[in-house]
Parts: structure tokens; sequence; C-alpha cells
């Protein structure tokens, strides 16, 4: 993710004495083609930092195979689609892809990162598989 990159699709300033902004971008699962990820962040222009602030909305976009859900990690950890530097010291913002096997649905988590500390700041979107070609080529749920 950066500025004026072709998957922004938002910018709105936080007003005329700051040198804020929010920015608003798409992102597409690299590996769940079906969904996509809208973010919205701070950039701040003139600082060393961006603030740690984001949101994160997923929804299903287009079709989610059996085929993808094969090759997505299942680890309770998941793991990282999406990775933006958000300072010149080590901070940035990453999107992890993580499986919910019970319930059938993919979990988007947008969080910060820093390598002298961790942030608390985070955001999560669900994508449920209910009704995708995935959902019926899935085993049934256990109770």
């Amino acid at each position: 993710m950066s500025a004026c990159s072709d998957n922004e699709v938002g910018d709105v300033s936080l007003g005329m004495f700051t040198t804020k902004d929010i920015k608003i971008e798409k992102l597409t699962d690299p590996v769940v083609t079906g969904v996509t990820c809208h973010i919205s962040h701070v950039e701040a222009d003139l600082d060393f930092s961006d603030p740690s602030d984001m949101s994160i909305a997923c929804r299903q976009t287009g079709e989610i195979t059996q085929a993808m859900l094969t090759q997505i990690d299942k680890s309770k950890s998941g793991e990282v689609v999406f990775n933006s530097s958000k300072s010149i010291l080590f901070k940035s913002l990453k999107i992890r892809r993580i499986w919910d096997p019970a319930n059938q649905t993919l979990i988007y988590l947008s969080y910060s990162t820093k390598e002298v500390e961790g942030s608390h700041k985070h955001s999560m979107s669900t994508v449920p598989l209910w009704n995708t070609p995935a959902w019926s080529q899935l085993p049934a749920k256990q109770d």
C-alpha cells in the first residue's frame, strides 16, 4: 500500500491545518481472489511515522472455491497477506488471514507492528463462506 497507488480509492483530508489524511485502499486477497478488503489508515505527510489507527472491511466480491482454501495457512495464527511500511523506524501495517473452520469463515485482521514494541491498535473483518462453492464442498460442521 502506498500513496497514489492504483489501489487507492479514497483520500480524505483531516483539516486545512494538518498534514494528515485518511487513505482508503482496496486490496484483493492474493490467494482467495474472491475477497476484497478496504483498508482505511492515516497518512502523515511530514512525520517520520504514520499513526497506528486503521480500519478494515472485507467482503466476498467474486467466487471463492475449495481449491483456493486448500492453499491457505490454516494454523491458529494464519498468514500475513498484506504488509506496508508505516515509518522509517520499522513500523508496519499488516493484514493477516485466519481460518475459522467451525464457522467456515475467513477472518482478516489488520494491525500495526513495531520492532521495539507492539501496538494494541487493530481491526477485524470476517467473510463467511455461506452459499459459496467452497461452503458446499466443505465437510459438515461439527457440533
